[in-house]
């Protein structure tokens, strides 16, 4: 067992939990749960919306992580692992209960308990990835934009994962997705929830050994992308989807490699230094941070120097991001920055969100099969998980070359989500295919960014709390634009028994309210980027001089 207690194995085991957390599949399953409950497309929006709130809303999900991690003890009744415990018996629970309803093993459920069962499953995933998240940024602090990436990016192919699974083994029978969502997650979080630990030891080239973790996520979202492309050019007989699966299972093996790898060399180089050379080091990096941490007040006592009330309160939010403690949930609620980032994450998060929950409606009214939309979903999880881990490593390369604030990356992908939903918009031939890209490599790139830009501002000791509140905007961004636009629209453009719409007017009026939406985040996101640049500025020079 001492050789899987490392933070390379500790990574390798949340890349794991995170690859099969089969995020981002409400699509797959939406149709069977509206045909089998006798839903309208109202409800449906509904269900979706509850899942969308238990996917997003985490702070309990933060507030246990910090009371088991706050003795910074990985031993007995403290550490991660009770966070990924509760959140695989919240998975199963949830995923059980909904199959249960749909093949009829349980009685039909009115709707409240159907909202139920679906926040009880989504709401593990803040438990995975809080307890992931954090104990990585903890375990890699220099490279939280590259660890933050690389999580984010296994939780964004989960869904293409699974779904490959669900191709080769149960294709056509939506049902039995459900019930792999309620066993695959629980069963690998159970089986290595106990590897995942906080370890204080750093190394000068974790950044190496990082980069190799976000290239084999990138091949593995690369191999996922080729395989829908084969998928919709061909049909592939059973025993090439098994020998395509089958290698999938060994491409998410390799990041162990690079685990052992990374210990060895480790290993190697605690046997080659001297105790008093490792003292001496000790004693000159301590010196060196508190030199730097000098440099940087000094820095903040010139720079800041207030000329009125908007300048007190900048001054006041740069005095606490340096503060190494960091802050608490009601301390951050009480800077502006907290609120530019979370009104930003309204706009952004809770537009892109809408279309994610409507790609089935979207793709019917435009007369795309439900294999064409199933291979929109799977392009949307890759182009997603793409985006995170090179948003991430992006971030982290910016700031510490060029100190380059990270929200100006977030700015960028506001303008081009703009540029996404008016491209669906109008659906001309080929549309979704491109659209379901912008938008994922937008939705990818945001949640990489807002945990990264939240352990910046805010510190790190009360991170997850923090950052699963902010998340919070997605679903409340969802839901009001879900019931408040898309509904309306479409319920006035619907005709029939069946109250179906078909053309590119379905979501036109919507998609172009969710754009101008986009766009007010992107607003407030250059706020929050002239607010925070000199800050970063500082911040790049702490490093160099720790370095």
């Amino acid at each position: 067992m001492e050789r899987l207690s490392n933070k390379w194995m500790a990574a390798v085991a949340s890349m794991w939990i995170q690859c099969s957390s089969g995020a981002y599949t409400f699509g797959i399953y939406s149709s069977i749960l509206k045909s089998s409950q006798g839903y309208d497309q109202s409800t449906l929006e509904t269900v979706a919306v509850s899942r969308d709130i238990g996917s997003s809303a985490g702070i309990l999900a933060g507030v246990l992580y910090t009371a088991v991690t706050h003795s910074n003890s990985n031993s007995g009744l403290c550490g991660p692992w009770l966070v990924h415990l509760v959140g695989a018996i919240q998975s199963f629970l949830g995923y059980f209960l909904t199959w249960a309803s749909v093949v009829g093993l349980i009685q039909r459920p009115p709707v409240p308990l159907m909202c139920f069962y679906m926040i009880l499953a989504s709401h593990s995933t803040p438990f995975f990835n809080t307890a992931n998240i954090v104990s990585g940024v903890q375990n890699f602090p220099d490279y939280s934009g590259t660890t933050v990436g690389i999580m984010k990016g296994c939780t964004a192919i989960s869904g293409a994962i699974i779904i490959q699974a669900y191709d080769t083994f149960y294709k056509g029978e939506p049902s039995k997705f459900l019930l792999m969502l309620a066993l695959w997650p629980t069963f690998v979080s159970l089986v290595l929830m106990l590897l995942v630990r906080i370890y204080k030891a750093n190394a000068s080239d974790d950044k190496n050994h990082l980069n190799g973790f976000s290239a084999l996520t990138l091949i593995i979202a690369g191999y996922l992308m080729i395989m829908v492309i084969l998928e919709k050019s061909f049909s592939l007989p059973l025993w090439a989807r098994i020998f395509s699966f089958i290698l999938l299972l060994l491409l998410l093996a390799s990041p162990l490699g690079v685990a052992i790898k990374a210990q060895k060399e480790d290993f190697k180089r605690f046997l080659e230094t001297p105790s008093f050379e490792s003292n001496i080091s000790m004693v000159n990096l301590e010196s060196r941070c508190s030199s730097s941490k000098s440099i940087v007040a000094k820095d903040l006592a010139y720079l800041e120097v207030p000329r009125g009330e908007d300048q007190v309160n900048v001054a006041l939010d740069d005095k606490i991001m340096f503060d190494e403690e960091g802050m608490n949930l009601l301390q951050a609620m009480r800077t502006v920055n907290f609120w530019l980032l979370f009104i930003a994450m309204v706009c952004g998060m809770g537009s892109t969100q809408v279309v994610l929950n409507n790609f089935s409606q979207i793709g019917q009214s435009h007369n795309y099969t439900t294999v064409e939309v199933n291979n929109f979903f799977s392009l949307w999880n890759i182009w997603n998980c793409l985006s995170r881990v090179w948003v991430g490593y992006l971030s982290d390369y910016l700031l510490h070359t060029r100190g380059l604030a990270r929200p100006l990356l977030m700015t960028v992908t506001l303008a081009m989500m703009v540029v996404g939903h008016i491209v669906i918009a109008f659906g001309f031939p080929g549309a979704l295919y491109v659209g379901s890209i912008i938008m994922g490599i937008c939705d990818g790139s945001q949640w990489s960014l807002m945990p990264t830009i939240t352990s910046d501002l805010f510190g790190v000791k009360h991170l997850g709390t923090i950052f699963n509140t902010i998340g919070i905007a997605s679903p409340i961004g969802s839901y009001i634009f879900s019931v408040r636009v898309i509904v309306y629209i479409y319920d006035k453009e619907a005709s029939g028994e069946d109250h179906s719409c078909v053309g590119a007017r379905c979501f036109l009026l919507s998609l172009f309210i969710m754009a101008s939406l986009a766009f007010l985040g992107f607003l407030f996101v250059i706020a929050l980027f002239q607010r925070t640049k000199r800050f970063y500025m500082l911040r790049k020079s702490k490093h160099s001089l720790k370095r």
